[in-house]
């Protein structure tokens, strides 16, 4: 009989998975599998279980909660030698789900724990992040502590206006940091109010600020570097294309890379999938091209698989 370790985080997004959790565990078990089930009991504790676990303990991972919970477990997971990295299912019970969204996993509970044991494997790519890693973003200032400052019960009952409500207190308060960045034998110096490096095709819900034909397994991150805004003129052009989803080329950088090097005057706090990654002076961030394989709807493989790659 096949293992399976079922992590999930039983607060997450108004703890949903409470009521389904017997209805979800036999889906696990009529596909084959003898199930372990450990709730989360604190923060990081997901990452702790699946970086301890021996190598043959199990032939599939299966986490449910937010993105932070999948981070979690995807961190891990590439903490461990490649040979023992396992495949990973995906039920998500967050407040936003970008990551699961991009790739097609259903948000009904029930579909998505089919998905997990029946779905197709997909090969997709990952971010390190100097010695840690992320699973669809990295990210610096305005706004990016509005994730893992805004509580898991406002998170619950507010959904994406909480984050709308916690980021409102801070347009009026734009920090600005001077940077250089340097990505596939390109180099920029400016002073920028945030930055994202994705492989997402949303992020907080925002599915057009990243650009098109969004790739997970190509080994390219989008990248998006907003100016610091000089005057309240330019503020309020900033905040109109965000508005709007749409990139403002007078304002923003946008391109593609595989490699991103960022170098800071000052130490940075950095936002990763949505939890707080650490304050950096410098960073280096690198796709690793398909090193996650993670559970998809066999119907959409075919559609999430890059037919040719650019690099």
């Amino acid at each position: 009989m096949k293992r399976m370790l079922f992590i999930y985080n039983p607060h997450a997004g108004r703890a949903l998975l409470r009521t389904k959790l017997s209805d979800v565990v036999d889906i696990f078990v009529k596909a084959g599998y003898k199930v372990t089930v450990h709730p989360t009991q604190s923060f990081r504790d997901a990452f702790r279980v699946v970086k301890e676990y021996e190598a043959d303990d199990y032939d599939l991972v299966v986490c449910s909660g937010g993105d932070g919970t999948l981070d979690e477990v995807v961190a891990a997971m590439m903490k461990r030698e490649i040979g023992a990295r396992d495949t990973i299912g995906y039920i998500p019970t967050g407040s936003t789900n970008d990551f699961a969204n991009s790739l097609h996993i259903p948000k009904n509970l029930l579909q998505a724990a089919d998905v997990a044991v029946n779905g197709a494997a997909f090969p997709c790519d990952v971010g390190r992040f100097n010695d840690d890693s992320f699973v669809y973003i990295a990210a610096f200032g305005l706004f990016t502590d509005v994730s893992y400052e805004t509580t898991q019960e406002m998170k619950n009952i507010l959904g994406h206006l909480a984050y709308i409500f916690e980021g409102a207190k801070r347009i009026f308060n734009v920090p600005a940091y001077k940077l250089k960045v340097e990505y596939d034998g390109n180099v920029l110096e400016d002073e920028f109010a945030y930055g994202m490096i994705t492989n997402s095709k949303s992020v907080g819900g925002f599915k057009n600020m990243i650009g098109k034909d969004v790739a997970f397994d190509d080994g390219l991150f989008e990248v998006t570097l907003i100016k610091r805004p000089r005057n309240p003129i330019e503020l309020q052009e900033i905040g109109a294309a965000l508005l709007i989803e749409q990139i403002d080329t007078k304002h923003m950088y946008t391109f593609r890379a595989s490699k991103i090097t960022i170098t800071s005057e000052e130490e940075i706090p950095w936002t990763l999938d949505g939890e707080f990654g650490g304050n950096h002076q410098d960073v280096e961030i690198e796709n690793l091209k398909q090193q996650l394989t993670i559970m998809v709807p066999k119907e959409k493989i075919d559609k999430l698989l890059t037919k040719k790659h650019n690099i």
